[in-house]
């Protein structure tokens, strides 16, 4: 175990006590059994996260904590029961936290602490401090190591040459890949994202592409659709009109369609999408419902039900699904960069998080993001 006597007594962190949050020294946490200490080098920062973070979106938080998201950094001190992972190292730090003893009992490291007492145990407890900090203090299971050489050696050396900001990207495209795993989605079928314009939905195009698929993209926004038909390969475009039969006779251009993943945003509950991509599905087909809708949605039930469509509800992704997708990364089926989306737009210091929040906010419709980098 690296001496912890290398950390540093203080280090700085975004606290969220009373709204907004601010910079604050706090103790630098020490490793235990079951955890490593991480030096954190860029943080994701969600498109959302200055909603959620004013109060304007009253996510379950008990205050105050360290907060954060998903992130890439360098192992500092490692636990003693620590087997294969080494100081230096660097890893992907996955803020999708389960309980080792009850799976189900989940948490958002820094954002959510889930919806039953026995995930509230686990963020209010020993993983209540998260990754807008200089360290953070991690369970082994979230952190998936790096080969750093690959990742980011030259090309000319046979590496891919991406930055630590560009790896950050892998918790973003997590997301998706986790429904689109769970639909079991092949390579040769054909596949509706909608709506495909926002940061998940761009990233889950980007990952039926990189598993072979072909991609018909939705949304409202015609310029973003073109971004995204021009910057991935095998997809089409449909842009919603809001009239279900218009869509759906649009979708139906394109024959034979397997699934249909939504990604809706909270406000979409009455979006007539839904009807029209189920309904544009072969019998059999496959939809995956990860969107955040925040009130009941209405479904064709009879068709559904008549047709055999399998409806599976996915919340995030499983340890194995992240492995599979930087090992994806690292052979190069998947790439990080380039196309229409997960282009970074701004670094960010600690201090600037209200730059890096609004920066967020302001890229979500061209598909750019933020990244903190404590």
């Amino acid at each position: 175990m690296a001496s912890t006597s290398e950390l540093p007594a203080w280090h700085k962190a975004l606290v969220l006590d009373i709204y907004p949050p601010k910079v604050d020294k706090q103790p630098t946490p020490k490793p235990g059994p079951g955890s490593a200490i991480v030096r954190i080098l860029a943080a994701n920062v969600l498109s959302y996260a200055k909603e959620v973070f004013s109060g304007q979106r009253p996510y379950p938080l008990q205050k105050p904590l360290t907060i954060g998201s998903s992130a890439v950094g360098r192992i500092a001190a490692i636990g003693p029961d620590t087997t294969s992972l080494k100081p230096g190292q660097l890893v992907l730090v996955d803020s999708f936290i389960q309980a080792r003893d009850e799976p189900s009992a989940s948490i958002l490291s820094g954002l959510h602490e889930g919806m039953t007492e026995a995930s509230r145990t686990l963020m209010r407890g020993e993983w209540r401090n998260s990754t807008y900090a200089e360290y953070a203090k991690c369970p082994l299971e979230q952190l998936h190591p790096f080969n750093e050489q690959r990742f980011l050696g030259s090309p000319a050396d046979g590496g891919l040459g991406y930055t630590l900001e560009d790896l950050s990207y892998i918790s973003t495209l997590a997301v998706p890949f986790g429904g689109l795993s769970d639909i079991r989605l092949k390579a040769g079928q054909t596949i509706i994202v909608a709506p495909a314009t926002g940061n998940f939905g761009g990233a889950a195009v980007r990952m039926a592409v990189a598993m072979g698929a072909r991609v018909i993209a939705m949304g409202r926004n015609k310029n973003a659709l073109q971004r995204i038909a021009a910057g991935n390969e095998r997809t089409e475009v449909v842009q919603m009109t809001g009239d279900m039969q218009t869509d759906l006779e649009e979708l139906q251009k394109f024959g034979k369609i397997d699934a249909f993943f939504d990604i809706s945003p909270p406000q979409a509950s009455r979006s007539t999408h839904l009807k029209s991509c189920i309904l544009a599905l072969r019998p059999g087909g496959y939809v995956s419902l990860m969107g955040g809708q925040q009130e009941d949605v209405a479904i064709p039930i009879g068709a559904i039900m008549h047709r055999s469509i399998k409806l599976h509800g996915m919340f995030m992704y499983t340890r194995d699904d992240i492995k599979t997708l930087i090992g994806m990364a690292e052979i190069g089926v998947l790439k990080l960069t380039g196309g229409s989306g997960g282009r970074v737009s701004g670094k960010f210091k600690l201090e600037e998080w209200e730059k890096a929040f609004d920066s967020a906010a302001e890229g979500q419709a061209s598909g750019e993001r933020a990244v903190i980098t404590p």
